[in-house]
């Protein structure tokens, strides 16, 4: 019959019951006799302005978590007062109201936010600062406004969530079914964070699936809901995100996430099947969604399961897979021999997923406009009712055009009523609702509850649904919209649309550029099988190649010692990477001597000459970013994910900095006078000495590296002691290239030995160095006491660690912060020079923090780095071992340690060089635990008073290289801005993970020298600046201007 069905009989159909449906809609609209009419009139009066609009979402976001009356009064005045109309009696970060400070300066600059409304929205804009503008917030004024604001918010979180409670999620579902609508009930929370967090949810969800049958028993029989064409349907009907049961539900290792999301769920499907109920998988975000389908299809085959057909999943009709998806999982149905259903959303995170995906520089998986998604869920409406036989299908959406189409579709090809159902949301669109049960449609109410606080995400997303310019429900209330635009095909609208532009990803706070528009490099997304498997083959390879000499490399030519050491892996130290040539001082003179002899000529080529090779090794890079990673995680125990971001950040560098180079030269600064030309630019220093880190062993090395060639200088490179055969690598790539011989030597060996020969050399002019404070204070003190034999003062650029802090403020997001500083403290074994090593909570939410933080950290596993399966990797050699061993010790001391994992086991089987997460608790700020860097996977937790003590205590170790804080006080966030001494400070994000040119990285005080690597102002500290006059008056005759510009040189090179 599906063949016989034409699009034209779809399309008269659908507009036939569309108009029908909006007849009844408009006719059942809220009156001001009721509390939605009134919300919804505050909801429009926010929607003027979106500034206004903004701040209510965010205020509404963080309300559950304050404290009383005056600390709401407190927020509502840091978010509502509109900076053009503060009058000035605020700080400046109060008045901004921006709870992520966005779009200003750190010194004070005025952003857009400050400019008055443009839209006829600055009466209201003004009434509302004025009636925020009192001076105490415990004031009788401030403490009325306050209960206002918590009921206001307290009715519309009600108006969307059926209750905090069973019971009363049980009292909305039977005010449902007596207005002969159904549900299906779902419990708030995004994600658990811990096995502890993700037992509790499968008990609730197994109290339901036990608890809703016993109780349906006693529910009156309505026929329109139980029942359809003879055929019983369960009464019951519970939804289940996969990532409640398994707090690390991660696709970078699927099988494994897969066994244990698989070990809790089936309990759930037990007991559904027990009780005669429906149970539903949730789709969640779209790096979810493959994983999520197949564990789906997986658990559906068991012998226990196949023959039960009340089991469902979602698909999403904004993903361009949607199409392919359906076509699978109803291939998989007829497979399987037992019907299954399809709950059929629009989706709901496209502002999530679109963010994420430009950070991430990949392609979109979603729709670009919203005509897209809205033909893609029409074409997959006809798709799987053509297939009713396998799947049946409930159709999730607010926009009439879409349900009428499912509604003329079902009716044309004769899909039975068991097999089809609308489904809509709690608190919203209630009159499509009320038209579809009139209409005599089985409508079905996804029923939300749970407490405010995990709620608050899905709260958010309903009222942007609610308020969205795109929004159907918002036009379907606005009368001037006509029915024939709300009923128009969308595909005949993609045919009147512009096609989409997409906005940059990278934008500029000021009109005019200060640089050349970059482009980071798109790290791999290993949710995807194809980089998954693209990384394991890399790996093999990686293997294949173990154990080979390499030599020194100087002036181009192979040099052996006569002394080797081994490198090793070191999650298990019995595999040897390569044996290595050891430099010793005669090396170390060769090699600067080679260096100095290759100089004039490489610092007289061309800026575009200097630069290509960069760019060369970049492409080259990219090309094996798989095996550059494969090897990194082997010789450095890196995870994938962090092995791959490090060959990305080294592709980074070379990019920048051979484009900025070019840049920078080319655009000499003149200041000409009459009779007199004045140019300014820059010349190499020399030859420079390159001493990088284990930490970033490609990375850091690369960028170091690249800046000292593309400016001019000829380098000494002595990699990291645990990391040569990646430098050799490098180095390799670098001649590829077709960089010429001897401007760059490989010198790899101990660093107490080569490290300090190179920094004592005369004949080295400027050392770059990335490593530990300690060393680096000795490498400053080495070059100071031992000048250039030019003679002339070496330059150092050192990037040092520190003992990086994160401030966790009491109106913080939970579950953010949790997430944020457990990534920050524990990935990569927290041995990134940017780790969070302190953490500094402030009193009022200590304790709660704490306790899901070391929960969340229990789950950590420990285990080798190139077995996805696990999370905190080895350090990188014995000695990191011994030390951060002996450092615990000495905290056991000094604090009460709240997680200690034991990896002893793991250690004898594997010889690795393992210490697993450690946390200690109320650490004095005294202490070797709150002052000493030492990198490795040990958080110290402190105890603030308030905010100024968390800054404070965040100043008060002496370094100052990475730090965060995660708050969403405007007033709070603006005194981080303008306190926190750190050369990079990160706002409600974790602090690891930065990006060449967005954020140029580097430290303050005792972490570092110099200016932030990745930025604008890097390169020319490896140059001399050098300002040539020219007088052009000769004999009383002058030229004109314009030929002086012809004469005037490109500048030194």
């Amino acid at each position: 019959m599906s063949g016989r069905v034409t699009q034209a009989q779809v399309e008269k159909l659908t507009q036939q019951i569309g108009r029908e449906m909006f007849e009844r809609v408009r006719l059942a609209a809220a009156s001001p006799f009721q509390a939605n009419w009134w919300q919804e009139l505050a909801l429009k009066q926010c929607m003027r302005h979106d500034w206004l609009k903004v701040q209510a979402f965010r205020f509404i976001d963080v309300l559950p978590t304050m404290a009383g009356a005056a600390d709401v009064a407190r927020h509502l005045r840091e978010y509502f007062v509109h900076p053009a109309y503060s009058g000035g009696s605020r700080s400046r970060a109060s008045a901004e109201g921006d709870g992520n400070g966005a779009g200003r300066s750190v010194d004070g600059g005025r952003g857009e936010a400050d400019a008055p409304a443009a839209d006829g929205s600055a009466g209201l804009l003004r009434w509302v600062a004025r009636l925020m503008s009192f001076e105490r917030a415990d004031s009788p004024r401030a403490r009325l406004l306050a209960w206002l604001a918590q009921r206001g918010a307290a009715a519309m979180a009600g108006r969307f969530i059926a209750g905090s409670t069973p019971a009363a999620a049980a009292r909305a579902v039977r005010r449902l079914r007596g207005q002969r609508m159904t549900f299906t009930m779902d419990v708030l929370g995004e994600a658990a964070l811990s096995d502890r967090e993700s037992e509790y949810y499968q008990r609730v969800y197994l109290d339901l699936l036990t608890s809703l049958p016993r109780e349906a028993q006693a529910w009156p029989h309505e026929p329109q809901i139980d029942e359809a064409d003879g055929v019983r349907l369960p009464r019951v009907n519970v939804s289940v995100k996969l990532s409640a049961l398994f707090s690390r539900f991660d696709a970078i290792a699927p099988q494994a996430t897969a066994e244990r999301v698989k070990a809790a769920l089936r309990p759930l499907m037990r007991r559904a099947l027990e009780g005669g109920a429906h149970l539903h998988v949730d789709m969640e975000h779209y790096a979810m969604k493959d994983l999520t389908l197949a564990i789906f299809r997986d658990v559906l085959m068991e012998d226990e399961f196949r023959d039960y057909p009340h089991f469902g999943i979602v698909l999403q009709a904004y993903l361009k897979d949607c199409e392919r998806d359906a076509a699978e999982l109803m291939e998989f149905a007829r497979r399987r021999g037992t019907p299954l259903w399809v709950r059929l959303v629009k989706g709901a995170y496209w502002d999530t997923e679109t963010v994420h995906y430009d950070q991430e520089g990949w392609p979109w998986p979603v729709w670009e406009q919203k005509w897209q998604s809205d033909a893609c869920f029409e074409r997959v409406s006809r798709l799987l009712l053509e297939r009713h036989q396998y799947v049946r299908v409930g159709f999730g959406s607010h926009n009439v055009r879409s349900l009428a189409h499912a509604m003329a579709l079902r009716r044309l090809l004769g899909v039975p009523g068991d097999r089809f159902e609308l489904q809509m949301l709690y608190g919203m669109g209630d009159p499509i609702k009320h038209a579809a049960v009139a209409m005599g449609q089985r409508c079905r109410v996804y029923t939300p509850y749970g407490e405010m606080m995990p709620g608050m995400a899905y709260l958010i997303r309903r009222l942007l649904e609610n308020t969205a310019n795109e929004s159907f429900l918002r036009n379907a209330a606005d009368p001037d919209v006509p029915v024939e635009e709300l009923l128009r095909d969308p595909e005949e609208i993609g045919r009147e649309t512009p096609p989409f532009e997409k906005p940059p990803v990278l934008k500029f706070e000021r009109g005019e550029l200060i640089m050349d528009p970059f482009e980071n490099v798109p790290n791999a997304d290993f949710t995807r099988e194809e980089e998954r498997r693209r990384m394991l083959m890399a790996l093999e390879r990686a293997r294949g190649g173990l154990g080979r000499q390499q030599p020194l490399i100087i002036g181009g030519q192979p040099v052996v010692t006569g002394q080797w050491f081994d490198s090793v892996n070191p999650s298990r130290p019995a595999e040897i990477i390569g044996r290595v040539a050891r430099a010793d001082a005669a090396a170390v003179e060769r090699a600067v001597r080679a260096a100095r002899e290759a100089f004039e000529s490489w610092r007289r080529s061309l800026p575009r000459q200097r630069a290509e090779p960069l760019l060369e090794a970049a492409r080259l890079m990219q090309q094996a970013r798989f095996d550059l990673a494969a090897l990194l995680a082997l010789e450095c125990a890196k995870p994938w994910r962090e092995a791959d971001a490090e060959v990305s950040s080294a592709i980074d560098y070379c990019n920048y900095y051979a484009r900025e180079f070019v840049r920078l030269s080319g655009d000499v600064r003149r200041r000409d006078v009459a009779g007199e030309t004045n140019e300014y630019g820059y010349a190499g220093r020399g030859v420079a000495a390159v001493i990088s880190p284990a930490s970033a062993p490609l990375a850091a090395l690369a960028g170091m590296t690249a800046a000292a060639i593309v400016t001019g200088n000829t380098v000494v490179m002595k990699p990291a002691s645990a990391a040569p055969v990646v430098a050799a690598r490098w180095f390799e790539m670098l001649e590829q290239a077709g960089l010429p011989r001897g401007v760059v030597s490989y010198v790899p060996g101990a660093g107490s030995e080569v490290g300090e020969l190179l920094a004592a050399h005369p004949g080295v002019c400027t050392i770059g160095f990335a490593g530990s404070p300690a060393v680096g204070a000795r490498v400053y003190r080495l070059a100071a006491e031992h000048p250039c034999e030019a003679p002339g003062l070496k330059r150092v650029i050192a990037a040092m660690g520190g003992k990086n802090a994160i401030i966790v403020d009491s109106d913080a997001d939970m579950d953010d912060a949790v997430k944020g500083v457990l990534s920050s403290a524990f990935a990569q074994a927290g041995q990134r020079c940017s780790a969070c090593a302190r953490c500094i909570v402030l009193e009022a939410v200590y304790e709660r923090f704490v306790d899901r933080l070391v929960e969340a950290a229990r789950g950590l596993s420990v285990g080798p780095a190139d077995d996805p399966r696990y999370s905190i990797p080895p350090l990188v050699d014995a000695a990191a071992q011994r030390r951060v061993r002996e450092y615990v010790e000495a905290g056991r001391r000094e604090a009460r340690c709240v997680l200690e994992t034991d990896v002893r086991q793991l250690v004898e089987q594997t010889g690795g060089y393992f210490v697993g997460p450690t946390i200690f608790s109320d650490v004095p700020p005294e202490t070797r635990l709150a002052r000493d860097p030492v990198p490795g996977p040990v958080l110290a937790l402190l105890r603030a008073r308030d905010f100024d003590h968390a800054i404070e205590l965040f100043n008060a170790s002496g370094f100052g290289l990475a730090g965060g804080v995660y708050s969403r006080s405007p007033a709070n966030l603006e005194r981080a801005r303008a306190d926190c001494r750190c050369g990079n400070l990160y706002i409600n994000r974790r602090i690891t993970g930065e990006r060449v040119d967005a954020q140029p990285f580097g430290g303050h005080r005792l972490s570092g020298l110099g200016a932030h690597a990745g930025g604008p102002d890097y390169l020319v500290q490896f140059c001399e600046a050098r300002t040539i006059t020219e007088n052009t008056l000769r004999r009383g005759f002058a030229p004109t201007p314009s030929v002086e510009g012809l004469e005037a040189v490109s500048g030194p090179g």
